[in-house]
């Protein structure tokens, strides 16, 4: 190889075999650069990724504060999870109907909240009871809506319903089921009246307000007279609470007569 030809190969141009001078190959030189480019790349992107999760995490944060915010919402929550406005316990066996055999009841007491169906449904299934056993009830009312789903649930299980409490060897003692109660109670396929048990009834009024009060006090009156038809119950009842704001105890022998009690039984 010439002389010229060697000194030539340092250069930044060298003469092609043809007579023209060329350039170096591009990928020879720039190939470092490229590799720069690519590496910083590589850095950069996990930044955006990073970005981009904690912009969801802030909105998905940001809209769950803004629902538990509301005070249903927590209220709804908190009786979901921490602290359920009713407590139950379950009876092995209880006698209904006087006939010493016992059946299996699930008691409930205390206040109906705004998770409450949800809750029964769960001690229902926990108790596994079956068709002809009970629910004893003894709370002042709550969420009316609650409570009709109450009801429905108790009579799609064909349960019977009774308005007490139980001792501690299981015997039923009279008690009281007031406002929303009495529509939990009407979803008993038995409605077992207790001597000495009261049922409240009272004017219920619509948790959204319309524009007419009196367009609104109808529309609740229809959804209860239509709740308690299809639970065989009088009219009577619904008309008893129209007619009061003011809680209207019902005795066993009056509530026979509205067929909201179904069968009594003798005194506790």
């Amino acid at each position: 190889m010439p002389v010229d030809d060697r000194q030539d190969e340092g250069r930044q141009f060298r003469k092609s075999p043809t007579g023209p001078w060329v350039a170096a190959p591009r990928a020879l030189t720039s190939q470092p650069m490229v590799a720069a480019r690519v590496d910083a790349g590589r850095r950069r992107r996990p930044i955006w990724s990073v970005v981009l999760f904690a912009l969801l995490i802030a909105g998905f944060g940001i809209r769950a504060y803004s629902d538990l915010s509301r005070p249903e919402a927590w209220a709804y929550w908190k009786e979901s999870y921490l602290s359920p406005s009713m407590t139950s316990s379950l009876i092995a066996k209880v006698d209904l109907d006087g006939s010493a055999r016992g059946r299996p009841a699930l008691a409930i007491t205390g206040r109906i909240g705004v998770a409450t169906a949800s809750w029964l449904r769960e001690r229902l299934d926990e108790a596994h009871l079956v068709a002809g056993d009970a629910v004893l009830l003894s709370s002042p009312g709550g969420d009316v809506d609650q409570a009709i789903i109450m009801g429905e649930i108790i009579r799609s299980r064909g349960l019977a319903t009774v308005v007490g409490i139980t001792d501690a060897s299981g015997r039923i003692k009279r008690s009281f089921c007031a406002s929303a109660c009495v529509l939990v109670y009407a979803g008993g396929k038995n409605r077992y009246g207790v001597e000495g048990s009261m049922l409240g009834v009272h004017q219920f009024e619509a948790t959204t307000q319309m524009r007419d009060p009196v367009a609104s006090a109808q529309r609740v009156a229809g959804m209860l007279l239509g709740y308690m038809t299809k639970m065989g119950v009088s009219s009577a009842v619904v008309q008893a609470m129209t007619e009061t704001r003011d809680v209207r105890w019902l005795g066993v022998k009056e509530a026979t007569a509205m067929n909201l009690v179904t069968d009594p039984v003798g005194r506790p």
